[in-house]
């Protein structure tokens, strides 16, 4: 599957604005555009969440880590496993889920 971006599509989950890139049968791209106001408190879901840091500052929450991360930072969270992110800064961020979040399409 190719995506141009002219096609790629614009969502909101729970007031967080993203853009859906592109989605498999086994995998999701998003690029997360975060706000001050934006609040992504503890939760978990069943999907294997990679992210990569374009721009912002974000202070990110799980297992034994609790880390200001910024643009090049990368991260990885197993799935269910609880987590949290603080925008400290704000910035656009991608997210890789595996398997594709059913409540992102």
């Amino acid at each position: 599957m190719i995506v141009m971006s002219e096609e790629a599509q614009n969502r909101n989950f729970l007031g967080v604005d993203f853009v859906l890139l592109s989605h498999g049968a086994e995998s999701m791209v998003t690029k997360m555009l975060y706000k001050k106001e934006d609040n992504v408190p503890f939760h978990k879901h069943p999907n294997e969440q990679s992210g990569y840091v374009i721009s912002g500052k974000y202070r990110i929450v799980f297992k034994t880590y609790d880390q200001v991360i910024g643009p090049g930072d990368t991260y990885n969270i197993p799935r269910d496993v609880e987590h949290r992110l603080e925008i400290i800064d704000p910035g656009e961020v991608i997210d890789i889920f595996s398997p594709p979040r059913s409540d992102y399409l």
